[in-house]
């Protein structure tokens, strides 16, 4: 006889809604099942976020169209001075990739921040942006890298910037009966220097209560973008002004963490108040500004290894 207690513990949540389920192997197969199933059409990749929605009555499709038997969108692959991530790339694959560690160390140390094992050996960074979930990792490091999403449709294909993709929460510019195939990734100079800092409640499975991208070029140019303080994860243009062609000395970063309160809009929930959250935005961006600036240049004597946290 099961254990009373552990029985109660179990919590099964099953998915309610009737729904056509279709595998294709061909782009243009899911794009015609798009078009047909309209606005009530999902497309299924990894599925760790549309799962969750259907099962909590939150998304409820009448078609699912998996596209994990379409191979061109497992590419991953260097196309001219950028690196292009199909839609069905996962995490894991990403955190495994040569050139992704030593080429986008940005994007490689947030894909390390991604829930647990698990889920990274599922979910895609495509997926990521396509759920525009506020507190979505993926964001910052293809808003400071400014990445396109090639987008395919019946009209034809398109791509789009990473600024113009986020509307709001789960909320893109995505069109009905379109798909995003991948992601188109600029390569940045080698001698820069990155930084994703997330601040969870713990050390693990977790959503950022705030996250924070930054890239810093060659020439004193910088780039940031927070995730988890505002509807939608954006870049940090103030502060990048007031940065841009000054070398990183203690006064400027006093005056960058000034213009916090100016960029982002954190609200209090569950995870977070926003007074904490605008406070640790603050911490983050002197640790990481100071961690991305020695990175690039590869001196000091304690510059943190990638992945290491630096709060």
């Amino acid at each position: 006889m099961p254990h009373r207690g552990l029985e109660a513990e179990v919590t099964v949540m099953p998915i309610t809604c009737e729904f056509e389920y279709h595998r294709p192997k061909e782009l243009s197969r899911a794009l015609e099942l798009l078009v047909r199933g309209g606005e009530r059409a999902a497309v299924l990749a990894g599925g760790t976020d549309l799962l969750v929605w259907m099962k909590e009555g939150l998304h409820a499709p009448t078609l699912l169209v998996d596209v994990k038997a379409i191979a061109d969108l497992h590419r991953l692959r260097r196309q001219g001075d950028a690196l292009f991530i199909g839609a069905a790339v996962t995490f894991s694959e990403l955190i495994e990739s040569t050139v992704v560690r030593e080429q986008l160390p940005l994007l490689w140390e947030c894909s390390r921040t991604v829930a647990s094992v698990g889920i990274r050996n599922r979910a895609t960074l495509v997926g990521n942006i396509c759920s525009a979930v506020p507190s979505l990792d993926g964001a910052p490091a293809l808003l400071a890298y400014e990445a396109k999403i090639t987008v395919a449709g019946g009209s034809g294909g398109r791509e789009i910037p990473v600024r113009e993709w986020f509307l709001g929460p789960r909320k893109t510019t995505l069109r009905t009966g379109e798909v995003a195939t991948g992601v188109l990734v600029p390569l940045p100079p080698a001698k820069s220097g990155a930084c994703y800092v997330k601040l969870g409640r713990y050390r693990g499975e977790d959503l950022a209560q705030v996250g924070l991208g930054i890239l810093v070029l060659p020439h004193d140019e910088y780039r940031l973008a927070f995730c988890a303080v505002a509807p939608a994860p954006a870049r940090a243009t103030r502060i990048e002004q007031l940065l841009s062609g000054k070398s990183l000395s203690d006064s400027l970063i006093r005056q960058a963490k000034e213009l916090v309160s100016e960029e982002i809009r954190p609200i209090t929930d569950i995870r977070a108040t926003k007074e904490y959250r605008l406070h640790m935005a603050r911490v983050m961006l002197e640790r990481g500004l100071k961690a991305a600036v020695a990175r690039r240049d590869g001196n000091g004597h304690s510059i943190p290894a990638y992945g290491e946290s630096v709060i």
